[in-house]
């Protein structure tokens, strides 16, 4: 199951001009840090394994002053943050629960075409855009990612978080309970308990359209409302799909 999604959008180690910008993200950060604060501190801990002193030095005055929410003037580690991201590459990190013990997360990293400055610069720019609140919580566990060596596993996470991971996996696990049961009953499924298949979601999909759509008789005041739970209901049914 995807937890947190972040895309790196950045020029190539090869290109002149040293960019990097923010693509997608999905960083759930309540409570703090979250899984999305754990994955910025995930990308951290393995990518500035890969930087040297200096770099690393730099890099914790950068935190300083986006926890603080001050101007920062660019470049930073000889690259630009930009919001345009025209012409850039793509990298894309994502934390995912395991499917098969749910006290488990995986990372999953794109290495090989960002640099590792640009993997890192990017986090910690996502980062300074959360709340207030989350971004003090988030900030400490990324500085505190910086201290770890070797591979990213279970250890790490338990280095991370302690006996919050737990709590965090259970929450999402019951919220995806809730999100697929609610899904199901939007879409008129009974799977009995079992996750219906492609073709049944599509079915539901159908069906439940044309009892809303105005043409069909349904009201003209709820149909846009009803029709945007109906495309949800099947994203989420379809998402859980390709992850299991």
């Amino acid at each position: 199951m995807l937890l947190a999604e972040l895309e790196v959008c950045h020029s190539r180690p090869i290109a002149p001009t040293r960019r990097v910008a923010l693509g997608a993200t999905l960083l759930p950060c309540d409570p703090p840090p979250g899984f999305g604060g754990l994955l910025l501190a995930g990308v951290v801990a393995q990518f500035a394994q890969e930087l040297d002193q200096d770099e690393i030095g730099e890099l914790l005055h950068l935190m300083f002053e986006l926890d603080a929410g001050t101007r920062i003037p660019q470049p930073r580690l000889r690259y630009r943050f930009q919001s345009d991201q025209v012409g850039l590459s793509r990298s894309t990190h994502r934390l995912y629960r395991s499917e098969e013990t749910n006290s488990q997360l995986r990372l999953s990293l794109t290495t090989g075409k960002a640099t590792a400055a640009q993997n890192v610069l990017a986090a910690v720019y996502a980062a300074s855009a959360l709340e207030p609140q989350q971004r003090k919580e988030v900030f400490a566990t990324i500085r505190r990612s910086l201290a770890w060596r070797g591979e990213i596993d279970n250890r790490f996470w338990d280095f991370l978080t302690g006996d919050l991971l737990s709590s965090l996996l259970h929450s999402v696990v019951k919220g995806k309970r809730d999100q697929i049961g609610w899904a199901m009953d939007i879409l008129g499924l009974d799977g009995n308990g079992q996750q219906p298949n492609k073709n049944k979601i599509q079915r539901g999909y159908r069906d439940a359209l044309l009892l809303v759509h105005p043409d069909h008789g349904g009201e003209v005041d709820s149909a846009a409302a009803s029709i945007a739970d109906i495309v949800l209901a099947r994203q989420i049914l379809l998402k859980n799909l390709s992850a299991s």
